[in-house]
């Protein structure tokens, strides 16, 4: 059993939408393939994984420093103890070979797209789901019932209030019961009244949840901490530069609903500074670490492992990106939820055709892997790279 090459093509996922901080006109995310010589059901094994929105693709590092590493390792060397399978940590630890610690950068998106696709193969040698997969390596329960929110409205070249109400809707009437919307990327005013039209249009059907995408300074957080605590939000999303955990202890000082961060913190210290230094406070707050962006799944556990130190549940990580990863560890290790992005970065986004959203969750299908192959649209783009 071996791994025998890995693939990457950096895609195009531009769109004319802007949040508070960047436009997405150029954006890029690079798509992997980790081919093996295992074969199920007639077919080669392939892992396959992408990189979350937001970050550019990582095609020069996967292909000029990772890529090699993985595929010059002894092959008996990177396999589970009982030598049936993969084993996702030792090729974790492979990839990271005469890597030094500290300054992640974007090294660590480029190994979480790889160990996404680790990840991926893992799952289908075994046979399993990948969220079955995970919760029976770790002795707990899984619960294929997920909590989703939809993340949209963005600031989109003439869109006004009625089209932003009108995408608000749409969501409700696809089954979600927390809607997202962007903020900080117009006055105080425009923003209060388009968290306004928003609220006027799910009434009690749904939740709103804002985000800033890290823009503003302690001043303009605190002024609209004091507006949106007038709201019933669902949470106050990424106030700050993320690494400055001053000014997000600060604003637990002005408002006391809940607020979220964490999706641009990418390995399991950065998440141990949040929690020492950050003021989150875990009765109400969430985190947003995406496993995808921060080195993948096996650093994700042990940021898990860190948030246990610390005193949190699990169930308070909701995390960023969108992507079906995620919706596996929710529903193996017990997470809180996922993102959804309903209408954008397709076809990387969404779910396994037929999977509908109910009462604001999902219900994962029983497909090995991460559960690519159930999705058309993005299985067609993933065998056009490796099969």
């Amino acid at each position: 059993m071996r791994i025998v090459d890995v693939c990457e093509i950096t895609k195009p996922i531009s769109s004319p939408i802007r949040n508070a901080y960047i436009d997405f006109s150029k954006m890029t995310a690079s798509l992997v393939a980790v081919v093996t010589d295992v074969e199920r059901d007639g077919r080669r094994v392939v892992g396959y994984g992408f990189n979350s929105n937001g970050r550019y693709g990582q095609g020069g590092l996967i292909r000029e420093r990772f890529r090699n590493r993985i595929l010059e390792a002894d092959p008996k060397s990177v396999l589970n103890e009982a030598g049936d399978n993969l084993c996702p940590h030792k090729l974790w630890a492979t990839m990271m070979t005469n890597e030094k610690p500290g300054g992640h950068g974007e090294r660590s998106v480029a190994v979480g797209t790889l160990d996404m696709a680790i990840w991926d193969a893992t799952a289908k040698i075994a046979g399993k789901p990948l969220f079955r997969h995970l919760a029976e390596q770790k002795g707990v329960e899984a619960n294929p019932r997920v909590f989703v929110y939809a993340a949209g409205g963005y600031y989109y070249p003439g869109k006004g209030y009625s089209a932003l109400r009108a995408e608000m809707r749409g969501y409700l009437d696809r089954g979600y019961n927390v809607v997202k919307m962007k903020i900080g990327g117009a006055p105080i005013e425009e923003d209060q009244r388009r968290i306004e039209e928003v609220l006027k249009e799910i009434g009690s059907q749904a939740q709103l949840a804002v985000d800033v995408n890290g823009r503003f300074n302690l001043e303009q957080g605190i002024a609209y901490a004091k507006m949106l605590r007038e709201y019933p939000l669902f949470w106050y999303e990424e106030v700050g530069d993320p690494l400055d955990y001053a000014l997000q202890a600060a604003l637990s000082e002005f408002y006391p609903g809940p607020m979220a961060t964490g999706e641009n913190l990418f390995s399991h210290q950065d998440a141990r500074n949040l929690l020492r230094y950050g003021g989150m406070r875990s009765d109400r707050d969430y985190l947003q670490f995406d496993c995808a962006l921060s080195y993948g799944l096996v650093e994700y556990l042990r940021t898990l492992d860190v948030l246990h130190q610390f005193g949190w549940s699990p169930s308070r990580c909701i995390p960023h990106g969108g992507h079906q990863m995620s919706l596996n560890i929710a529903a193996g290790l017990g997470l809180g939820g996922n993102e959804s992005y309903p209408d954008l970065f397709q076809p990387y986004g969404g779910f396994p055709d037929g999977v509908k959203v109910q009462d604001g969750h999902i219900v994962m299908p029983e497909l090995p892997g991460i559960g690519f192959e159930g999705k058309s649209d993005l299985i067609k783009v993933m065998r056009e790279l490796a099969e």
